[in-house]
């Protein structure tokens, strides 16, 4: 059971972002959002300066400038965040993100980059409460719904917990059943399977991730499953 841990612990950071070289820690980042709102969600809801609102006004002018619409110019939000949070810089990836959500709250994507943040600092449970509200606006989601899985599948490797790996498994089905193609899904819901003794599934949703490039793949998931699953 040991080695398969590791192996799916493998799996979980590179398929993750990883925590590694991070430029700010959780205690530190806690400390400062109590005077800088901006590492917030939504702001932290609370109600803004004068300033602050004439500021805010500025940036969706100019926004509306170079994007055209309000969805598009938080769609772009959306994007430059993540950019962000792949180098490490969480604290610009969350100002993006809230200028995401400034410009179109109903954006369930800015949701999940909320999600992504507390996820890098294993705050599982603010993790969830963004992927949630992200999930009322777009039940479709299948990014979200594949990173909500994985706060599970990442619970059931540190911690163990039968439920954990049923609730991954049930939401990356969720996940699937939208956008079958979506190679992040599909070998963690292939690691699931392994981790489950399903050597059928498994192999099912691996070899379907490999059609589609296999980019997610690691060459320590691929020995382990042909050692157990392929005779």
């Amino acid at each position: 059971m040991k080695k398969v841990k590791v192996i799916l612990n493998v799996i979980l950071l590179t398929m993750s972002i990883g925590v590694f070289g991070q430029q700010i820690d959780y205690s530190s980042w806690r400390e400062e959002s109590k005077s800088n709102i901006r590492l917030l969600p939504e702001y932290g809801n609370v109600t803004k300066t004068k300033e602050q609102k004439e500021a805010d006004d500025d940036f969706i002018k100019l926004s509306l400038q170079q994007d055209g619409t309000r969805e598009k110019a938080s769609d772009h939000m959306v994007d430059l965040g993540f950019n962000y949070l792949y180098k490490k810089d969480l604290r610009i990836a969350m100002y993006r993100f809230n200028q995401a959500w400034l410009l179109n709250p109903k954006n369930e994507n800015a949701y999940w980059g909320f999600g992504a943040i507390y996820f890098m600092f294993n705050d599982f449970e603010n993790a969830m409460t963004q992927y949630s509200k992200g999930l009322r606006i777009n039940p479709k989601s299948s990014n979200i719904l594949t990173d909500k899985a994985t706060v599970y599948l990442t619970k059931f490797n540190t911690t163990g917990g039968k439920i954990n790996l049923d609730s991954a498994t049930s939401i990356f089905k969720r996940s699937y059943s939208i956008d079958p193609k979506n190679q992040n899904t599909l070998v963690k819901l292939s690691a699931c399977y392994f981790m489950n003794n399903n050597c059928n599934d498994a192999l099912k949703y691996y070899e379907e991730c490999q059609v589609l490039g296999g980019r997610p793949i690691t060459n320590e998931y691929t020995e382990a499953l042909k050692k157990k699953c392929v005779k």
